[in-house]
């Protein structure tokens, strides 16, 4: 049970979104959603490859090559992906199948029903202006009501922010 008085000492969270895979996507929404609904004041800020999931389009992939901790439940046990099976063609994309459907077996909240509550909930979301102009995006591209900033804006918001995450 969290006590409130504890609460009273993170009333901002800033998160630093860089990943944009599948897997990666789920930590800062889950956390960023999670903290806005206890009445934490939260930025995330989406750079390099985490801008994407700004995108009206979401194309994400799954990485299953060089995780050796991913293990999907398989015939009453966990069964992890070799390194090896995920160098194949199309092992990538099946993985990213697999963990969708698994997902909505278990009625997990999908990225763009997370990104969506993020947005009903004034989580403030900022796209990096050097990575839209660096991978040449619009802001036509990405879904509306985002902010446009660069690491001064980052910065500003990290410094007088609680609690600042990497992701």
């Amino acid at each position: 049970m969290l006590d409130d008085a504890k609460l009273d000492n993170a009333k901002t969270m800033s998160l630093i979104v860089t990943k944009g895979s599948l897997d990666w996507a789920y930590p800062p929404f889950i956390l960023a959603t999670t903290a806005a609904a206890m009445d934490v004041e939260v930025t995330m800020f989406f750079t390099f490859y985490g801008l994407p999931l700004l995108k009206k389009d979401l194309n994400m992939k799954f990485t299953p090559l060089g995780n050796a901790a991913m293990e999907m439940p398989m015939m009453g046990g966990h069964m992890a992906m070799p390194n090896m099976v995920s160098m194949l063609p199309g092992a990538g994309a099946m993985a990213g199948k697999m963990m969708k459907n698994l997902m909505a077996k278990k009625g997990v909240a999908s990225i763009e029903e997370l990104r969506e509550a993020a947005v009903e909930s004034d989580v403030r979301l900022i796209a990096c202006q050097m990575t839209l102009d660096l991978f040449e995006y619009s802001t036509d591209d990405m879904i509306d009501g985002i902010e446009i900033g660069g690491a001064a804006t980052y910065m500003e918001n990290a410094l007088k922010s609680d609690i600042n995450l990497f992701i």
